[in-house]
């Protein structure tokens, strides 16, 4: 199989050779410092150097930001940008960059070329409904706004999913994307930050504007939630969101359990990074517990976040010697377990 034969296989559930060996997030800058200083040639730094270096396939992302580079910055993380709706009307001028104007538009074309030929997996990620105002009122003040702000929230979203329409035909008018991501952390390790009325009144009818584009031109959207998703991922179930990623084990998610109750979705991630330290047996033991969902598809072992600066060069080798050996289990047990499509 190719790279996108394979993806395409194991997302939709269809018998696969084996899983995908990828890395969905980008490595820490502090963890690669260190591989440099234990053996990693100092002139790998490119995130698609390292994928080649390493044997990973090619997943190439494009995040899509919704600050235009004159957009003031906050005076510290999670301070707020904008207060009101006065506020709003004057930033609004340093947000939604045209797609054409960007340093990556021009490479789109090159990477359909080789989506084509399936030599890789395109993907792109746009802000969520819940992490751009965040990103403009702040991070205490956005959750007060769902109480004292509601006009001026849904003001955001509708200028955020208006941007995402026009930015999801200009690029599905070069290609079709494998599938894209909505940044959202709406997540931390106690479960979801509003309640599912916050989500259905100010978030769910902004993806009802969306999804359908995303799904007319065969785009599979996905949620990037850190955190416990376990709760919301049925809100972003009926929203129309088909995966959801990258399931971080150490608050909590149990993917045997989010599958049961999720027989559809898809995945990516999970891999407890905490165990990538521990040595070949932990490692082992956390692909043993992957293995019997992964086989029957729609589920992509990947690092539940970025491999931390804690994990020297050689383990993580270590960690990429055992995905190959289970990554081929996955795709044995696969044929068994998954009905052949004719």
């Amino acid at each position: 199989m190719t790279t996108r034969e394979r993806f395409q296989a194991v997302i939709n559930f269809q018998p696969f050779d084996r899983l995908p060996l990828v890395e969905w997030a980008m490595w820490w800058d502090k963890t690669i410092t260190r591989w440099h200083s234990e053996g990693l040639p100092e002139t790998i730094t490119d995130r698609y150097d390292l994928y080649r270096h390493f044997g990973l396939e090619m997943y190439w992302q494009d995040w899509i930001h919704q600050l235009r580079p004159t957009c003031p910055q906050p005076a510290s993380h999670g301070a707020p940008l904008i207060s009101s709706m006065s506020d709003y009307e004057q930033i609004r001028p340093h947000l939604f960059p045209d797609m054409e104007t960007r340093p990556e538009w021009k490479l789109w074309t090159e990477w359909a070329q080789r989506q084509q030929q399936g030599e890789a997996v395109l993907w792109f990620t746009l802000m969520g409904f819940f992490w751009h105002p965040r990103a403009l009122l702040g991070i205490e003040p956005h959750l007060y706004a769902f109480y004292d702000e509601p006009e001026l929230m849904h003001r955001i979203n509708a200028d955020l999913a208006a941007w995402h329409v026009s930015i999801i035909e200009k690029i599905c008018s070069i290609c079709a994307p494998d599938f894209m991501t909505f940044a959202e952390d709406l997540s931390y390790n106690n479960g979801p930050m509003i309640s599912k009325d916050q989500f259905d009144e100010f978030l769910k009818p902004y993806y009802a504007r969306v999804i359908p584009v995303l799904k007319k031109h065969g785009v599979l959207p996905f949620i990037d939630s850190d955190g416990d998703i376990t709760t919301p991922a049925s809100w972003f179930e009926e929203a129309g969101i088909e995966g959801i990623l990258p399931l971080e084990r150490q608050a909590g998610v149990d993917i045997a359990k989010v599958r049961d109750a999720h027989p559809r979705t898809r995945f990516i991630g999970h891999f407890d990074k905490m165990t990538m330290n521990k040595g070949e047996a932990a490692m082992r033991a956390e692909f043993e517990r992957l293995l019997p969902v992964a086989a029957k598809g729609g589920f992509i072992i990947s690092v539940d976040h970025q491999t931390p600066p804690s994990v020297s060069y050689r383990e993580y080798q270590l960690y990429l010697s055992l995905f190959r050996e289970y990554a081929s289990k996955a795709g044995q047990l696969s044929k068994g377990q998954i009905p052949s499509v004719t």
